[in-house]
């Protein structure tokens, strides 16, 4: 099919010397029968085709006359696609690592170069992601393009906006008199306090500090990493810690480190009843829920916690989850660069349609395809202004902030066809659910005016908009306008942008690193439910004793030698003004 599309344009040019790039859209045939794109994401959360009528499905029917059918990554599914000799037709990456390298390796991802597919059918990637296309050649290591990572910013710039924001009820923190925050300890006391404020949620079930979810653990117990991410700035690398001030690797395992005292901490919140008990088997959804009924008071990630729960209803009932840093942590957040992220966009090599994968892929790397994907469709949920400024619809101002909220009977005109539709579903049902972006939310967004980034945050009309009596009281108390803005003033690392792809494992080493990584997440979670602290002392030491008799100490050697790597290219992109 490559080929013979290829002659057909070369005839095209001949006969009428169109440009290529201009016969990209003659790849979309929107009077046949729509076509079914298999994507296989290792970042999915759902599993299937979403219904036509939910405004996602429908804009992609519209400009593409496609249906996406996500494949996420289970158990197994990897093995069984690499087997089967075909990845599928759109292929998302968790890691650039192993399992990416293995594909490269065996030829199951399309070379973005091969008959100028790349150049032609996504021009606006060619020409706007040349860096993060060459640090995906020098990741590949066959002097080949597969792909780009996430997160790509067109120029250099300090760092993203933080996500590692530590959001608690501020409604009950104000009842309490704004006690101190220094560090943990200081955090249990204010979550125990709350409790008995507020024992029951909206529905009267029982509230706890946090809700936790087992979906994205890895090689540890994700929300217990992650706590040692946001209190000491370390980012996760294997069994353990990346430190971006010196290099030096911090086990997981290492006595008193932060990934045992976190353990320590969530099992502490469980002795005292503070623990959502279904944290262990739960879905990140049904976790979702329950922040949004009131039923937690505390998370360190804004997109789990203020992000649901901020809803116009709270608003308006005086209730808010927002940001207060312990002062004694440091949260790490990332910076911006122009290489992109370990997520990896790729084609699968044996697609039917690497031309419409292109396209299609273009307009998600494009801005506005970006604005679609985080916000929805343009002129429904937001737009831009006379002066280009940004700016959420009255519908988009319930979207931004409940995805729960209903799209029944909603209306949309394509812009391309000029075909109006009627949305069902709710707001999430809408999402592309492929669960990775493009280019990075806190760049400049080309289409907008004044510096305005994608991140709503930066809005002139967000940050104009109409404050809440809460909102209020949590400026006037801390002196900030925004999360960023105080974040931005107190402490915090950045993990520098840089062209990192961890080394692959040798077939021994692999085997002993998931035998380990099965006994970390076990134990973990067995030391989390821990009855009182004996138990949770004999969990861990069970955990101690049985990855060192896997081989533990490869695995540290392993982590070590891949964060010399990492420190090696931080201290080149330093020398390089980078």
């Amino acid at each position: 099919m490559k080929k013979t599309l290829a002659a057909l344009m070369s005839t095209v040019m001949l006969a009428s010397a169109v440009p290529m790039a201009a016969l990209a859209e003659t790849v979309v045939d929107r009077d046949a029968e729509p076509i079914t794109l298999n994507v296989y994401s290792q970042l999915a959360n759902y599993q299937g085709i979403a219904p036509d009528t939910t405004w996602g499905a429908t804009v992609l029917l519209d400009k593409f006359n496609v249906r996406l059918n996500i494949i996420p990554d289970s158990d197994g599914t990897y093995e069984t696609r690499m087997a089967s000799g075909n990845l599928g037709d759109i292929v998302v990456w968790g890691a650039n690592g192993a399992d990416y390298k293995n594909a490269v390796d065996k030829e199951m991802l399309l070379d973005w170069e091969e008959d100028d597919l790349c150049e032609i059918y996504a021009p606006y990637i060619w020409e706007n992601y040349k860096a993060a296309l060459e640090s995906n050649r020098q990741i590949s290591g066959d002097d080949t393009i597969h792909g780009f990572g996430h997160n790509v910013a067109f120029k250099q710039g300090s760092h993203a906006a933080f996500f590692y924001t530590w959001d608690l009820r501020w409604d009950l923190y104000k009842q309490l008199g704004y006690p101190e925050v220094n560090n943990l300890d200081d955090l249990y006391d204010v979550l125990v306090k709350m409790k008995e404020l507020e024992p029951k949620d909206e529905n009267g079930n029982e509230t706890y500090a946090t809700s936790l979810w087992p979906d994205w653990d890895g090689n540890m117990v994700m929300y217990v990493k992650s706590l040692g991410t946001a209190y000491y700035g370390y980012d996760e690398l294997g069994f353990g810690y990346y430190n971006p001030n010196n290099g030096e690797f911090v086990s997981c395992l290492k006595e008193d480190g932060p990934y045992l005292q976190c353990l320590k901490f969530f099992n502490k919140l469980y002795q005292n009843g503070l623990l959502d008990p279904n944290s262990m088997t739960q879905t990140y959804d049904k976790m979702a829920e329950k922040v949004k009924n009131g039923g937690t008071f505390w998370g360190i990630f804004n997109y789990s916690t203020s992000s649901i729960y901020n809803t116009t209803e709270h608003l308006e009932a005086g209730k808010m989850m927002y940001t207060l840093v312990p002062t004694e942590a440091s949260p790490i957040v990332y910076g911006l660069g122009t290489n992109g992220g370990i997520r990896v966009w790729s084609i699968g090599n044996y697609t039917e349609y690497p031309e419409l994968c292109f396209e299609i892929l273009n307009w998600l790397a494009s801005p506005e395809g970006s604005m679609y994907m985080w916000y929805g469709p343009q002129g429904v949920t937001w737009d831009y202004d006379e002066n280009g400024l940004t700016y959420f619809t009255e519908l988009g101002k319930k979207t931004s902030t409940d995805s729960s909220y209903s799209m029944d009977g909603v209306q949309w005109t394509s812009p391309w066809t000029g075909k109006t539709y009627t949305f069902t579903g709710t707001y999430n049902d809408g999402n592309v659910q492929i669960n990775n972006v493009t280019l990075s939310m806190d760049m400049e967004n080309p289409d907008a005016a004044h510096g305005e980034t994608f991140n709503k945050i930066t809005w002139e009309s967000e940050i104009t908009a109409t404050t809440y009596d809460i909102q209020q009281d949590w400026r006037d108390h801390m002196g900030f306008t925004s999360a960023d803005q105080y974040m931005n003033a107190g402490k915090y690392t950045v993990m520098p942008d840089i062209s990192y792809s961890e080394s692959t494992m040798d077939g021994s080493l692999k085997l002993i690193w998931d035998q380990v990584a099965t006994a970390m997440k076990t134990y973990s979670w067995r030391a989390i439910y821990a009855k009182n602290d004996g138990e949770f002392n004999f969990h861990v030491n069970e955990l101690k004793r049985l990855v060192q008799s896997y081989g533990f100490d490869k695995c540290v050697e392993w982590c070590e030698q891949e964060c010399a790597a990492k420190w090696a290219l931080s201290q080149e992109a330093a020398q390089l003004g980078e």
